[in-house]
């Protein structure tokens, strides 16, 4: 049998778009643009607001 999992929440913060390429306006030696990587600190790039965990007591 399949095992249905719930859509995690898309992070408020980023709206689902947790990685964006910025130019620096510099051009490498080749003459492309510079950029670098930013992720969304909120959600560490993954799109996701984590949902709580249940704690479980593991032994008598």
């Amino acid at each position: 049998m399949p095992q249905h999992i719930r859509p995690r929440p898309i992070c408020g913060h980023c709206h689902g778009f947790p990685t964006v390429t910025i130019t620096t306006g510099t051009r490498t030696p080749d003459g492309e643009r510079k950029t670098i990587v930013a992720h969304c600190p909120a959600c560490r790039g993954t799109g996701h607001t984590t949902t709580a965990r249940a704690h479980t007591r593991i032994g008598a």
